[in-house]
């Protein structure tokens, strides 16, 4: 593992070369590909270093880091034509890179923590920096305190654990069974919010709308994963005492999901409704946690690699609208059947895979969680059909919205796609669709 944050190291001077923006693009995909046959496909720890290692749950969602760090660097053109600080914006994704890269391979809670919390910092720059409206500052202090108010009691449980139990290996959590109420909360909320789970989601939207194209696809991508994947680790602790507390979590990500897929239905931003799309997934991620049986934990882990690789399509999709129209308004936004027909295709892709049609991975994983929600409880049966047939519902609002209907009357012309979009699309699409072939690696993990 060290070998990997070394060559992340020494490719720092190359960000600040001249004329070095598509060759960083190059080495990031380079480094995903290594990474990619580094690993033994193992659900035991592997590629051990000093505190660094991953199992298959880190294994895939490094990966997933890797490979949407290299089409953030695509989509990110703008700023290459504009030389809009560019050096600087490839130093920051590759001290982002970095940060999640330490964070999903350390083996011990405290190094996960910090740099856990450290992801925070470059996602900030990113969008002060290069965000479009001045109410990215504004955005950005939601996205900072938001995250720090859940963190800090967080920090003193992991103090309080290691006080007790004289370690932070995640190796040795399956030992101890803790039935300690303030524990419990301190250690899982500052994972909720980073999720985010309904009541404190607040902070996603407005981060998502003010982001570049680049920041919303890490949120999206990586981001919110982060909180799912502490959830997966911590919750081993938490066994007994879940038990009581699992249905008030269950409910409320479940009438969340409800609530915000009708929330989508009343958005005239391409973004905000892809914005809040992902919290309505990542509900379902988190009642599929916190079931805790076999069927919620594999169908959570899918849904998330799922839903890094078809968000992230999506909100390149509205930004490459965005590059023509100057606008996100579905009201501008309508008709693009009649100016890009072929990037119509990629929309309808996209959009079947949000709302898991097959062959998606998306589909692997909503079955799954759908298993393992009605095993729980048969009520939960009810929420969850309001949220698969919504999520059907507002994935198709979007669709057919913005690519039919009337042109709007002041565009008269705009280029079709570029090689490079093309290639950028199919690159999300492909493993999204891919993956369910070898769908083995997400069922058989624990």
């Amino acid at each position: 593992m060290l070998k990997f944050i070394f060559m992340m190291v020494f490719l720092i001077p190359m960000c600040f070369k001249k004329n070095s923006f598509w060759m960083m693009q190059f080495m990031f995909f380079i480094m995903s590909f290594i990474f990619m046959l580094s690993g033994s496909f193992n659900y035991m720890w592997m590629n051990i270093s000093y505190y660094l290692g991953c199992d298959l749950l880190s294994f895939s969602l490094i990966l997933l880091s890797f490979w949407i760090c290299s089409l953030m660097i695509m989509a990110s053109e703008s700023i290459y034509n504009k030389n809009f600080y560019m050096n600087l914006f490839l130093f920051m994704l590759l001290m982002l890179m970095l940060f999640l890269f330490c964070t999903f391979s350390s083996m011990n809670l405290f190094l996960f923590y910090f740099f856990f919390e450290s992801s925070l910092i470059p996602t900030l720059i990113l969008i002060m920096g290069w965000g479009y409206q001045p109410e990215r500052l504004q955005a950005g202090i939601y996205l900072l305190f938001y995250t720090l108010f859940a963190s800090l009691p967080m920090m003193i449980g992991i103090f309080y654990y290691y006080n007790n139990y004289m370690t932070l290996n995640f190796f040795f959590f399956n030992i101890n069974d803790l039935f300690n109420v303030y524990m419990y909360l301190c250690m899982i909320f500052a994972f909720l919010v980073k999720m985010p789970m309904y009541m404190v989601h607040l902070w996603l939207p407005k981060a998502h709308v003010e982001a570049p194209v680049s920041g919303s696809m890490i949120l999206a991508g990586i981001m919110l994963k982060l909180g799912g994947y502490g959830l997966l680790r911590v919750m081993v602790m938490f066994m007994s005492i879940n038990k009581f507390f699992s249905s008030i979590f269950i409910s409320i990500s479940l009438l969340g999901g409800f609530l915000v897929s009708l929330i989508c239905l009343r958005q005239t931003d391409l973004k905000l409704l892809i914005a809040y799309s992902s919290v309505a997934h990542m509900g379902m991620v988190l009642g599929g946690i916190m079931t805790l049986n076999y069927w919620g934990f594999c169908g959570s882990f899918s849904m998330m690699i799922a839903h890094g690789l078809c968000s992230s399509g999506l909100f390149c999709l509205a930004n490459i609208s965005y590059e023509r129209m100057g606008s996100r308004s579905m009201f501008m936004n309508k008709g693009l059947i009649n100016l890009m027909p072929s990037m119509t295709l990629w929309w309808f892709l996209l959009s079947s895979s949000n709302m898991a049609a097959p062959p998606s991975l998306n589909l692997l994983g909503e079955i799954s969680l759908l298993n393992s929600l009605i095993s729980w409880s048969w009520l939960s049966i009810l929420m969850l059909m309001f949220i698969s047939f919504f999520s059907a519902v507002y994935t198709l609002y979007l669709y057919s919205y913005s690519q039919h209907g009337k042109i709007y009357s002041g565009k008269f012309s705009c280029s079709s796609g570029f090689i490079r979009e093309y290639l950028l699309l199919f690159l999300h699409w492909f493993p999204l669709n891919l993956l369910i072939i070898k769908s083995s690696f997400f069922m058989l993990w624990i």
